[in-house]
């Protein structure tokens, strides 16, 4: 099935933080738009590039069905990079095509614990998936960011703690895996959302929930790196695909 192309127009913009800009899109174009039931709910942007397109992806922070506009948070990191700048210069009136959405997870209410993870990247879908928590549920959400400017207030439940980390000059994602591991580990069935800087999540801390505390597949599914320090989102992708290949034949050579 192909996936449906919307146009979007740009109400406005606010900065979250110094590095975090929040874009609302709605006009005509939303009546075709159908919100995804998921808390990861994502959106590929349309970027026209050199005489083609490009996309980028970006989770839906919200939707307002009576505003009629959904809204969506682009980190900021100066010239670097094409969304977040755009995101930055943007202004009301302006148009955008994207595809989608998509998704896949959201946290489930038979879960004894949950456990979120991630960088500034996931913090749309680790935001939309602690609201979306029953107000009984329990767990640890783990949140990397720059500096204490980067914190949002955001709304949790009671039973679940939430721990800003400060990440400074350290490579990103280096404090987060580090932090992770040495979080206690309570008992019972955990639900696990982790995302960031792909080479922390998929290196280190898929491996460490998966492997060394077996959490099977069913509650560990959503464990997977939105980005790729130095790489454009084509590049990883083909990184992706390329660990993906590793794996598979890593798992395939120990079965046999």
């Amino acid at each position: 099935m192909a996936r449906p192309r919307t146009t979007l127009t740009v109400q406005r913009t606010e900065w979250l933080t110094p590095h975090l800009i929040r874009v609302h899109l709605g006009g005509p174009g939303f009546a075709t738009f159908r919100p995804s039931e998921f808390t990861d709910s994502y959106v590929k942007f349309i970027f026209p590039r050199d005489g083609s397109e490009v996309v980028r992806t970006y989770t839906v922070r919200s939707v307002d069905q009576t505003a009629g506009e959904i809204a969506a948070d682009f980190v900021f990191h100066g010239a670097e990079g094409i969304a977040g700048p755009w995101a930055a210069s943007v202004q009301p009136g302006e148009t955008i095509d994207l595809y989608g959405p998509g998704g896949a997870y959201t946290p489930r209410s038979d879960a004894d614990w949950h456990l979120l993870a991630g960088d500034e990247a996931a913090l749309p879908a680790i935001a939309t998936a602690l609201e979306a928590m029953d107000t009984d549920a329990t767990g640890l959400a783990f949140v990397e960011v720059a500096g204490p400017d980067d914190e949002l207030p955001l709304k949790k439940p009671d039973g679940v703690e939430l721990t800003w980390l400060h990440r400074g000059v350290r490579p990103p994602g280096e404090l987060l895996a580090q932090t992770v591991r040495q979080a206690p580990w309570a008992p019972g069935q955990v639900q696990v959302f982790i995302h960031g800087e792909a080479q922390t999540v998929m290196h280190e801390l898929r491996r460490y929930v998966r492997r060394e505390r077996g959490v099977p597949a069913e509650w560990a599914a959503s464990i997977s790196g939105y980005w790729r320090l130095g790489r454009t989102e084509e590049g990883f992708r083909q990184w992706k695909a390329e660990l993906d290949t590793t794996e598979a034949a890593v798992a395939a050579s120990a079965n046999s």
